[in-house]
């Protein structure tokens, strides 16, 4: 912490796009996982700047959003200190994320949703401050809205599937085709779909010895951060997350290489319980290879995710991290860069400079597990998809074994031995 401060005194002195997003979040690759990790949300427009700082953090991976069937309805001028809430609240929402999908019975006739169109996939993003289109009451019934803590909930109940999907559309959701006919068999039993996000603005962490993040405001011509001091009492290596909030696009360094990580790679269904080690790893290895890069994280405009790992910050948590160009709630408006840095003495020897672009295109780190159908498969459609899951298996190994660095033949042992963790 000592450091932190250092660094924010000296910068007062300082003059992709992925093509598919969604799924089911299951998980999240945190700064909590990563030792001695910094965290730092940098507020930047014109030469206003806004610097909040955070020691380092302990804790766990949590699940932010879900989505879940259920039987029947349920019941602080230019320094200041904020709470660590509003930091971790940015970096859950842009973590590195795992996702997950469940295949359809291959021998269940294709499921549609009007017209002969497949469904589109589920988008766990809605914003439940703005009220539910209106849909006919026959149709879907919203059976309560809840505040309940930090949870803000929403139970819907439907006579059929289609009506549910073309809601659930209609208001923001997209339903993975490889999830619909499980919607459809779980309403057909009577159930209920129950949504659920956390408002982290409503959270209050238990009594802690962290200190809470220092804030400082102040205008500079230069955009940078410094990093050096930081690294005089560090004992080796350091990560840093540094999120940036900007009008126009996408930050990257000026001094240093800007790296996407590795993304949009099928895992095995193993990794479910072992992210909280996988994604380490895997960081460490993109590290090792290049040692002097800030890698890209998440790029996206804060209105919106797919899929959320935690809820889109609000207005009124951007303010107090600084943002202060937003009007009438224009979170569109506010861009948010996760650059994650490994850092040393003997790796950067220059503060960091950053240059905020016009690049706009979304990009997050995801990771996808896909469940295999486990049913019966009476059928030549279930032989072929048999078939698809060898080479889809051999296919998900070879990933996990680049992304952490192992053979390929590791990974198959770890497959074999039926591991729910990686050693």
């Amino acid at each position: 912490m000592r450091s932190l401060i250092f660094l924010g005194l000296m910068a007062v002195l300082l003059p992709t796009q992925a093509a598919a997003f969604c799924g089911f979040y299951v998980a999240q690759g945190n700064a909590d996982l990563f030792n001695r990790a910094s965290k730092v949300v940098f507020a930047r427009d014109g030469e206003q700047s806004v610097i909040t700082m955070s020691s380092d953090y302990e804790g766990e991976p949590s699940e932010f959003a879900m989505v879940v069937p259920i039987p029947y309805v349920l019941p602080r001028d230019g320094i200041a200190v904020v709470e660590q809430a509003l930091v971790d609240h940015i970096d859950a929402f842009t973590a590195p994320r795992l996702v997950e999908y469940h295949d359809p019975n291959p021998c269940a006739p294709p499921f549609t949703c009007g017209r002969g169109q497949p469904c589109p996939m589920l988008s766990m993003q809605r914003d439940f401050s703005a009220k539910p289109a209106p849909v006919p009451e026959s149709t879907v019934t919203i059976e309560a809205t809840y505040v309940v803590g930090e949870y803000d909930i929403l139970i819907l109940s439907a006579e059929e599937s289609g009506g549910l999907l073309r809601w659930l559309d209609r208001n923001g959701y997209r339903v993975p085709q490889a999830a619909a006919s499980v919607v459809s068999d779980y309403l057909k039993a009577g159930m209920k779909f129950f949504v659920a996000k956390v408002n982290l603005g409503r959270k209050r962490s238990s009594a802690s010895a962290n200190l809470r993040p220092l804030q400082l405001r102040f205008e500079s011509k230069k955009f940078g951060l410094p990093i050096r001091l930081g690294m005089v009492n560090s004992v080796g290596a350091q990560d840093l997350f540094l999120y940036t909030l900007t009008r126009k696009g996408r930050v990257v360094l000026a001094n240093y290489p800007t790296l996407p990580i590795p993304t949009d790679m099928g895992l095995p269904v193993m990794v479910r319980d072992a992210f909280d080690k996988v994604y380490p790893r895997a960081f460490a290895e993109q590290s090792q290879a290049a040692p002097r890069a800030a890698f890209l994280e998440y790029a996206w405009n804060v209105a919106s995710c797919d899929p959320c790992s935690a809820p889109p910050p609000t207005a009124a948590q951007l303010s107090d991290l600084g943002v202060k160009w937003q009007g009438q709630d224009r979170r569109a408006d506010v861009f948010v860069t996760r650059l994650h840095i490994r850092y040393s003495a003997e790796t950067h020897d220059q503060d960091l400079q950053l240059q905020e672009t016009k690049d706009r295109g979304l990009f997050q780190g995801r990771y996808v597990l896909r469940h295999p159908w486990v049913g019966e498969m009476s059928c030549d459609a279930g032989e072929d998809y048999r078939w698809s899951l060898v080479k889809r298996e051999a296919k998900e190994d070879d990933n996990l074994a680049k992304l952490v660095g192992v053979g390929r033949g590791t990974v198959a042992l770890w497959r074999k031995a039926g591991r729910t963790d990686l050693p």
